[in-house]
């Protein structure tokens, strides 16, 4: 059973994944630190983050190795430790670099498909994983709120980091981001045609985890 979770930056799709994956006792695929990961290696490398061709090359020649740890993502970037450094706004930013590389997203898809090949449940997050990864999951959700509510979310989550960004700072950050993600051509964000549409900015984090846990139970779980 594979259950997909996409939708904008700061919508809650990879808190309500984790949870959903817990309830549900699936394996967890956060795709948004896979990005940041290739991210995060790319500037460390100091290559030019347009450049396709050697994007590639470092998905293809570094080792990145992510799992889950007392309910958190962590990530390895060549056997270091890097889950911190990964939610950087610099990096965060300029992942959007690595997102609209069509011979890289190809090939994070790929370990994507590895990751839920041979495993019996799979929640998985991101902006094409009910379009392009796995077209043909059990059931999808596309988690949509308020910009001004989601840049509120993303300033809760920076200030444990004292990052010191303004409100409008990170808002103006995730409208251009949603641009970026809705204008490229490969994997573009948008609602599969038969995802489930879920408005958040109302809702807890809590509510909308029982209201995709029941709807999963509903349609995939019945009888089984």
């Amino acid at each position: 059973m594979i259950v997909t979770i996409d939708g904008p930056a700061a919508s809650g799709k990879s808190t309500v994944a984790r949870l959903l994956a817990e309830k549900l006792d699936a394996s967890f695929l956060d795709t948004g630190a896979m990005y940041r990961a290739v991210t995060l290696a790319a500037m460390r490398a100091g290559i030019d983050l347009n450049d396709g061709q050697k994007l590639l090359e470092i998905v293809q020649t570094c080792e990145f190795v992510f799992s889950v740890e007392a309910g958190r993502t962590t990530v390895r970037l060549d056997s270091v430790d890097v889950t911190d450094q990964i939610r950087d706004p610099e990096v965060t930013a300029n992942a959007r670099h690595i997102a609209g590389a069509p011979n890289v997203r190809g090939e994070l898809v790929r370990m994507q498909r590895r990751f839920a090949a041979g495993r019996e449940r799979v929640v998985t997050e991101g902006r094409d994983q009910g379009t392009v990864a796995f077209a043909d999951a059990d059931i999808k959700f596309f988690l949509i709120a308020d910009p001004a509510e989601r840049a509120r979310r993303r300033q809760g989550d920076l200030r444990v980091k004292d990052d010191g960004q303004s409100l409008e700072q990170i808002q103006r950050a995730i409208e251009e981001r949603d641009r970026s993600d809705r204008s490229r051509t490969v994997g573009p964000l948008k609602p599969a045609e038969d995802a489930v549409v879920i408005d958040t900015t109302a809702l807890s984090i809590d509510e909308v985890v029982e209201k995709l846990l029941g709807l999963v139970k509903e349609r995939c779980l019945e009888n089984k």
